[in-house]
C-alpha cells in the first residue's frame, strides 16, 4: 500500500467516522460537529483525487455556510424542556434502505474499471488549468450574480433572526 492509498483510507474512515457520528448522536449539536466532520473529510478525497474545485467548494460552501446555518437554524428555534420521542416505527425500514444502499454501492465499487485515463493525461496539470479558467470567469462574467446570490442568502438570514426573535417576545 502506498503513502496516497493510506491518506485515502484514513480520510475515507474519518468521513465515515463522521457520518456515523451525524446519524447516531442523539444531540442534534454534535450531529452537526460530526457532519462538519464528514464534509471536511470529503473535502479531503476530493484533493486526493485532483479536484482542487471541489475540495474548495466542499469547504466553504458546505462545510462552512451549511454548518453555520444549521447551527444558526438550531440556536434560534431551539425550545427549553421539549421532551420527545424521536423512535418510530420507520427505523427497520431505514436500516433496510442503508444496507441495500451501501451493498449496491459496494457492487457497484467492486465492478468499477479503475484503470487510469487514456493518453496518460496528467490530471493535476488539467485541474489547475481547469481552475485558472473557472476563477477568471466566475470574477468577470458572473461576478454580479454571485454577489446578488450571497446577498440574498444574507438578506434570508437576518429575516429569520428578526422573526425568531418576534416569536421569543
Amino acid at each position: 500500500m502506498s503513502v496516497l492509498d493510506g491518506m485515502f483510507l484514513g480520510v475515507s474512515l474519518l468521513a465515515v467516522a463522521g457520518g456515523v457520528g451525524t446519524v447516531l448522536s442523539r444531540n442534534v449539536v454534535y450531529a452537526a460537529l460530526a457532519l462538519l466532520v464528514s464534509l471536511l473529510a470529503i473535502a479531503g478525497i476530493f484533493v486526493l483525487v485532483s479536484s482542487p474545485f471541489l475540495a474548495l467548494v466542499q469547504v466553504l460552501i458546505y462545510g462552512g455556510a451549511i454548518i453555520v446555518v444549521v447551527l444558526f437554524a438550531l440556536m434560534l428555534t431551539r425550545q427549553a424542556n421539549v421532551v420527545e420521542n424521536l423512535d418510530n416505527a420507520q427505523k427497520p425500514l431505514a436500516f433496510l434502505v442503508g444496507v441495500g444502499t451501501v451493498a449496491a454501492l459496494a457492487v457497484t465499487l467492486a465492478r468499477s474499471d479503475w484503470a487510469s485515463p487514456p493518453g496518460g493525461t496528467d490530471l493535476a496539470a488539467a485541474a489547475g488549468t481547469q481552475m485558472e479558467d473557472l476563477g477568471r470567469v466566475l470574477f468577470t462574467q458572473w461576478a454580479v450574480p454571485f454577489e446578488v446570490a450571497s446577498l440574498l442568502l444574507l438578506v434570508a438570514l437576518i429575516g429569520s433572526i428578526i422573526i425568531a426573535r418576534q416569536e421569543t417576545e
